[in-house]
């Protein structure tokens, strides 16, 4: 019997238009410390030696990408304008387009928010050291620190129990056929890659990330963002 793939490969869902950040256009083109978002995202996955490939999945008319992003920002980096109108169905289309660049359905794939541009190269690495071994795979998370209220019409309703709650982020890393066939069978609207496999029966490995590793979504976070990255 073969072994198992060790191989991993990058996935960068980078399709939307960012309309939570009210920006002039898609968030992962913002310019913050002197580049645009998915620049610095694909810096750091550039300095992980493990990842063979990157794929960005980008909007079938998406004209920017090549010219927001340098050259040499996109070394080892493909880009395949095949995103579709929700995240899921980007990252579904992204892994039909890895399995058409020959990697296997067994390989590993670890799908990331192109507007997580804070990540680091370290909590990547322990995020694939974590899975490497794992029948399932797994993900960035944190466990929930603040009380969490549900809300009607402005106003608080009822405080949640949040033991045992953790805030997903991304990478989250998984093998290539069984995410697909996840994402498929759960739908367009699926958040996440670990919901789908939740969804399928599988119980993804919770790998503590960071609280700077945050997705930039309101106006607020490219400001944190920016004072952050030019603090490193």
């Amino acid at each position: 019997m073969r072994a198992a793939s060790d191989l991993c490969h990058a996935l960068l869902p980078c399709a939307g238009s960012g309309s939570r950040a009210a920006g002039t256009g898609p968030k992962q083109y913002v310019h913050i410390a002197g580049q645009a978002v998915v620049a610095h995202t694909l810096a750091a996955l550039a300095a992980v030696p493990r990842l063979v490939s990157t794929l960005v999945v980008l909007a079938p008319d998406d004209a920017v990408f090549e010219e927001a992003v340098p050259a040499t920002r996109r070394q080892r980096v493909a880009a395949a304008r095949c995103g579709g109108a929700t995240r899921a169905e980007s990252v579904v289309n992204g892994l039909g387009a890895l399995l058409a660049q020959g990697a296997a359905a067994d390989d590993w794939v670890l799908v990331h928010d192109a507007a997580r541009c804070l990540v680091r190269p370290e909590w990547i690495d322990r995020l694939i050291d974590a899975c490497l071994d794992d029948p399932v795979g797994g993900l960035l998370a944190l466990p929930v620190a603040d009380t969490l209220k549900t809300e009607a019409r402005g106003r608080a309703t009822h405080t949640l129990d949040r033991r045992g709650l953790w805030q997903a982020q991304t990478p989250q890393m998984f093998r290539i056929g069984p995410l697909r066939s996840a994402l498929a069978a759960a739908g367009p609207d699926t958040t996440d890659e670990s919901g789908a496999m939740e969804a399928a029966g599988h119980a993804p490995r919770l790998v503590p990330g960071a609280p700077e590793n945050l997705k930039l979504t309101w106006p607020a976070d490219f400001a944190l963002a920016e004072r952050l990255l030019r603090s490193r």
